[in-house]
């Protein structure tokens, strides 16, 4: 996969949970979306255990509060979402402060909220210890059709080139003393958009021309193999099995 390549979500550190391998870390996470997912969302004590158990997590992986909450934002547009919902949904309806609120739509909120919440926070914990050549190694390892790796490494390697670009062009735009101010000057920004395409896609002919010549023929060889233990595989597993234990009682209780 080459080099390592930096993100803001990445936060560098030596816990327990940076080191264990990127495949153990992808598969817990799935599995435990998985589980709060099926959790019944009339358990709400169950959603207050699995937020206990994510702070655990991060408590181990010594990923602040503070950082965890700031990239939580991200799930803003479904809270808007979740909030709308009481209000449009149809069916029974309650008084809440005075307003007509639909049961079924307070029921649909709170389960957006909760499950969406507790995913995006696992996910940024995931992003938070691994980085991103390693999720493609962990990616790899699980057996991810290889297209579909090779084109995330590609995505991941040249974003920062293309958004590089972008700015040389905003830069060489301003120098002669352009500033977008309205509709009348789309048509300028819609002549860089489309230099910006040509451009990307003679890089990527060249780039793929050069990997050609140097003996590609549809895979990338494996530079690195990751392996986990028995006990790597049971300390990464323990947030799962512990969810799952809790999503039954959620069912029974």
């Amino acid at each position: 996969m080459g080099a390592g390549h930096a993100h803001r979500l990445y936060r560098h550190g030596h816990s327990p949970v940076h080191t264990l391998p990127p495949h153990t870390k992808l598969a817990a996470t799935f599995a435990f979306v998985v589980v709060v997912v099926s959790t019944p969302r009339a358990a709400m004590w169950a959603f207050g255990l699995y937020a206990v158990l994510l702070a655990c997590v991060a408590y181990a992986a010594r990923v602040p509060a503070g950082f965890l909450l700031k990239r939580l934002l991200i799930e803003v547009p479904f809270v808007a979402f979740a909030v709308l919902m009481p209000f449009v949904a149809e069916g029974e309806r309650v008084e809440v402060l005075g307003l007509s609120l639909s049961v079924s739509g307070l029921w649909g909120a709170w389960n957006v909220l909760a499950k969406g919440t507790l995913g995006v926070a696992a996910s940024v914990l995931l992003a938070s210890t691994t980085e991103l050549r390693e999720l493609l190694l962990g990616l790899q390892r699980l057996k991810l059709p290889p297209l579909l790796v090779q084109i995330a490494s590609f995505m991941i390697r040249y974003g920062d080139v293309i958004a590089d670009e972008m700015r040389r062009m905003r830069i060489a735009r301003e120098s002669r003393g352009f500033e977008a101010k309205g509709v009348r000057h789309w048509g300028v920004l819609a002549k860089s958009a489309g230099a910006l395409f040509i451009r990307s896609y003679e890089r990527g002919e060249r780039v793929h021309l050069a990997m050609v010549s140097r003996g590609y023929a549809g895979s990338m060889p494996v530079i690195d193999e990751v392996t986990a233990s028995r006990a790597q595989w049971s300390y990464a597993f323990a947030l799962p099995c512990t969810a799952l234990v809790v999503c039954l009682l959620g069912w029974v209780l």
